[in-house]
């Protein structure tokens, strides 16, 4: 029987009007707190659906499963006599309100009593609960649920991956694959010396990708379920629902220096040194290395390449880049930060504003803290709105400085065209949930959003989305294949000094925005 919300919240109203909280206003406030969506039957199941492995010391079988063991006798007793007590205590408890209530709660020593002896029954509850808990019986397996979790995941993503163009069966049976890197990951990461360390899911899967891309080889059958930008994008979709746009506006508003301001600087500069400089001769390669080092990766180096008609090697070129430097920096990038001990808030708007990749930069901010990773992918998203405006810019200026001609290729449409839509889900997720916190009563909406859709399902699901998205990065780069990006050359060295530049500046931006300008919204992320 789930506790009566309204019944509940009477009682406490009425609580305010006496001198003391009665048994019955902790009861009210306890059914209160446990009334979590989570904990409701629907949210039991979704919360045993995406569970993750347990802690484990020694034994990684301990992570999956524990047998059912006998309660022992001795434990049995001690229960009973501890329940005893409590309602030894509740009876007396009662009875002295009772007699305050009789002198209309005017009698200040039989207040006094009433209230040292509800409190005293609180306590004795509480530590009642606790021990039934350590008593209770074991006993689970995860091995069911997770297939079945993964049969499902599979089947959903598949449906999207064959509107995208890809064999629903092969993308399944990658993706199974994929699954069970993640599943290896949240494992290792439950290990007790790898929690001491700090070793999380995120450096996990990319690590667990890398080994097996980069020594025996990606499977051929695996590769069709490789889609990270898929599930990153999906779970940055959910991540929304978490950040409530209060705290997205927050985020922004010195997010928004840090990546509208910082990337045309770092983007133009960059051009300028290729050309003024290094004296690249292809233009294209220029303008295309340098939006895909400053802006987003891959997908603003396929826009500016389209804006600028560059020729496919030299996309091709730009593109390997991004995958060298953001492979590196998305590992070296957190641990820099931690080893010299920076703010997390700090590092997620340097990582979101300097690495490229959106995958990167939420598995690099999930290695430092939920913070951390809040603040970076905020930051990236507002970079990500730059692609199709940057696009137009740079086809503009193609038009009218390099090819002398007065039409532009990217025009509004386009603009749209190129628009990272999952920017306007993610916005969408954050509008819809908080709406939903301020119109709802303050209880409700804790137990059924904070609590329940956000804490009960949400966050665990996005979880394994960016933890198969990290898996699929890793599965996704092999060295050998990018070795020749470090033969040398000048677009090496241009990507190089690029990211050096965008770096000290993006840092200093970051800083200057969240600890000098800002303070107060930094206080309150």
């Amino acid at each position: 029987m789930e506790p009566d919300i309204h019944k509940n919240r009477q009682i406490l109203a009425e609580q305010s009007e006496l001198p003391f909280k009665t048994v019955a206003g902790f009861k009210a406030e306890e059914q209160l707190d446990q009334l979590t969506g989570a904990k409701t039957s629907f949210g039991k199941a979704i919360s045993k659906l995406t569970a993750r492995p347990k802690s484990w010391s020694d034994n990684p079988l301990v992570a999956f499963y524990i047998p059912e063991k006998p309660v022992e006798p001795d434990k049995i007793q001690i229960v009973a006599e501890a329940g005893l007590q409590v309602d030894k205590l509740e009876t007396k408890a009662l009875f002295l309100e009772e007699n305050a209530r009789a002198a209309l709660f005017q009698n200040d020593s039989l207040n006094l009593a009433a209230a040292s002896a509800a409190l005293a029954w609180h306590k004795a509850d509480s530590e009642f609960n606790a021990l039934q808990k350590k008593s209770a019986r074991g006993g689970f397996s995860l091995f069911p649920n997770l297939l079945v979790f993964a049969l499902i995941l599979s089947g959903l993503f598949g449906i999207g991956a064959y509107f995208m163009g890809h064999k629903y069966l092969k993308f399944i049976i990658g993706f199974l694959g994929v699954f069970v890197i993640g599943l290896l990951a949240f494992l290792l990461e439950s290990q007790t010396d790898m929690k001491n360390i700090g070793m999380g899911y995120a450096l996990w899967a990319i690590l667990l990708g890398l080994i097996i891309s980069n020594t025996v080889g990606t499977p051929s059958w695996i590769k069709p379920g490789l889609l990270p930008e898929y599930f990153i994008k999906t779970g940055l979709v959910l991540l929304g629902s978490e950040l409530l746009l209060g705290k997205i506006m927050a985020i922004g508003l010195p997010g928004i220096f840090v990546a509208w301001v910082v990337t045309p600087i770092v983007l133009i500069g960059t051009y300028w040194f290729g050309q003024k400089v290094l004296k690249i001769s292809s233009k294209s390669l220029n303008i295309t290395i340098s939006a895909d080092m400053s802006v987003c990766g891959v997908s603003a180096a396929i826009a500016t390449a389209a804006a600028c008609n560059a020729k496919k090697e030299e996309l091709t070129m730009a593109v390997g880049l991004s995958m060298v430097f953001t492979s590196i920096m998305m590992v070296a990038l957190p641990a820099f930060i931690k080893a010299v001990g920076m703010p997390e808030v700090l590092g997620g708007a340097w990582i979101g504003g300097t690495i490229d990749a959106t995958g990167a930069v939420v598995a690099a901010g999930a290695v430092l803290g939920d913070k951390a990773l809040n603040v970076a992918a905020t930051i990236k998203m507002i970079q990500n709105i730059l692609i199709g405006i940057i696009a137009f810019g740079v086809a503009v200026y193609w038009a009218a400085k390099v090819e002398n001609t007065k039409k532009s290729s990217v025009g509004i449409g386009e603009i749209w065209k190129r628009f990272p839509k999952f920017v306007l889900g993610f916005i969408g997720a954050s509008l819809l949930f908080t709406v939903l916190s301020e119109v709802l009563p303050e209880d409700i909406s804790s137990a059924f959003i904070d609590q329940g859709i956000v804490s009960g399902y949400v966050k665990d699901l996005h979880s394994w989305l960016f933890c198969l998205a990290f898996a699929s990065i890793g599965l996704s780069i092999n060295f050998k294949e990018l070795r020749h990006q470090f033969s040398g050359g000048k677009p090496l060295i241009l990507y190089a000094c690029g990211q050096i530049f965008n770096l000290i500046l993006t840092l200093l931006m970051a800083y200057l925005m969240f600890y000098i300008v800002f303070p107060d919204i930094t206080k309150t992320i």
